[in-house]
């Protein structure tokens, strides 16, 4: 029933736009509603605070947490507490999956196992959702799916029957608006000690990493297309993540990293974010045969006092899971990095790690080979205020096993750019570092 009011709650709440002309930022300053995540949490502290929430769809995400800047921590079930051991605890995760997904879901198989607890429904083609939580991975937490917003049925595209997809525009296929680097040379600023005081840092979220977790087919490597983005309250159209053409699939096996594109710009991490996904494995001539790995959307939310930790999500699919490590990273500032090589001396293999400050996790921006000049893709990476993101260069010659790596370092600012060349025998590395805030009132 706390479950149903929340909802309930959430659809009632005032002065939401619903209309599908262009919007500008959603945004909140009462703070007056109750987290519907803190639903599935009874015993928390968290579950008594009030969340900035700005659209709230339901249900939320499974609560993830973190404590200390630079580890992988999860939370407890008050709350408050880490662990000695690194990952997270195992009745924190019950709690959640008892009270609220096996409730909102109407899971077929809940079953306690000695004190743990798995909760697994098989792969069917009537399945809308699906919690995998597996004993031996205490680190992953499963990730929920919303109700009818699955793509190959079209029930996401019926704005009629959930508010939330009409606050978020999911009907509306356009990539973002929002450009980077939109505030890297303002001529608007507040210098107050040095410091621009107009354009300040905005807490973001920060995606490390995409993996392809579980294959539920027998077959080796697959060929994998689609796409999974975000949408935020800065501007609610899609901003990739991934995006990957049926003519132009990966090769991946189970266990593998997927190839992130962008995003194409900050994701604000102000209030609830969308994660969308409707990625296939291509098995045949047609699209009508290829199987479907992941289909839907799900969020995360601003969890308060819970930011600068590396947390992985898992999605569970009909034919396969995902796993998603990101972190909300607190009052940061956008970086867009430029990659060039140029004077290429020969060819040679090129993997291009990035290491924001606090984090040891890597988000790879480049793994290939360089066979003439040419400039990388555009990243954009979210920096804590103050912070130093590492760049690691690793070289080898496409015929020899051996590799050496060469790397440079920037310091987060609010504004402007910098520059830095790299000298190797294979060629000349310029990288370019702009920084920006994200833009207000978009």
């Amino acid at each position: 029933m706390q479950i149903l009011h929340s909802v309930r709650r959430l659809l009632r709440r005032p002065g939401v736009a619903t209309s599908p002309v262009p919007m500008h930022r959603l945004s909140s300053t009462s703070r007056p509603l109750l987290s519907f995540v803190a639903s599935a949490w009874p015993h928390s502290a968290l579950a008594r605070r009030d969340f900035p929430l700005t659209v709230a769809p339901n249900p939320a995400l499974h609560l993830i947490s973190g404590f200390s800047h630079g580890s992988r921590c999860m939370a407890s079930a008050s709350g408050a507490k880490g662990y000695k051991s690194g990952k997270p605890g195992r009745r924190s995760l019950i709690s959640s999956i008892n009270n609220h997904s096996a409730i909102s879901q109407g899971m077929k198989k809940v079953e306690a196992r000695g004190t743990s607890l798995e909760v697994r429904r098989r792969p069917t083609k009537e399945r809308k959702w699906a919690v995998v939580l597996s004993n031996d991975e205490e680190d992953v937490s499963p990730v929920e799916i919303l109700p009818k917003s699955t793509h190959r049925d079209g029930s996401l595209y019926n704005t009629s029957t959930h508010v939330w997809k009409r606050n978020y525009r999911v009907a509306d296929r356009s990539e973002t608006r929002v450009e980077p680097m939109m505030l890297s040379n303002p001529t608007n600023c507040t210098i107050r000690n040095g410091r621009c005081t107009q354009h300040v840092p905005r807490h973001m979220l920060q995606c490390f990493s995409i993996k392809l977790a579980k294959l539920f087919v027998d077959s080796g490597p697959v060929e994998l297309y689609g796409y999974i983005a975000v949408r935020d309250g800065l501007d609610p159209l899609l901003n990739y993540v991934v995006n990957l053409s049926r003519d132009d699939p990966i090769i991946v096996e189970q266990g593998s990293l997927i190839k992130m594109s962008g995003p194409k710009r900050g994701i604000d991490m102000y209030n609830v974010i969308l994660i969308e996904y409707d990625m296939r494995i291509k098995t045949g001539e047609k699209e009508d045969d290829d199987l479907q790995l992941i289909d839907g959307i799900s969020i995360i939310e601003d969890m308060g006092g819970i930011w600068n930790c590396a947390f992985t999500t898992r999605i569970a699919g009909d034919h396969g899971e995902i796993d998603f490590t990101s972190s909300r990273v607190r009052r940061a500032v956008e970086a867009t990095v430029e990659v060039t090589i140029s004077q290429v001396q020969s060819s040679f293999d090129l993997c291009l790690r990035c290491f924001i400050g606090g984090f040891d996790e890597e988000i790879r921006l480049f793994d290939g080979a360089i066979g003439e000049s040419r400039g990388l893709k555009r990243s954009v990476i979210a920096l804590g205020e103050g912070s130093t993101m590492d760049l690691k260069f690793r070289i080898g010659a496409e015929s020899s096993a051996g590799s050496a790596e060469h790397g440079c370092s920037f310091k987060a600012d609010t504004h402007g750019h910098a520059t830095r060349d790299i000298k190797t025998g294979f060629g000349l590395i310029s990288v370019k570092v702009t920084w920006s805030t994200l833009i207000h009132g978009f």
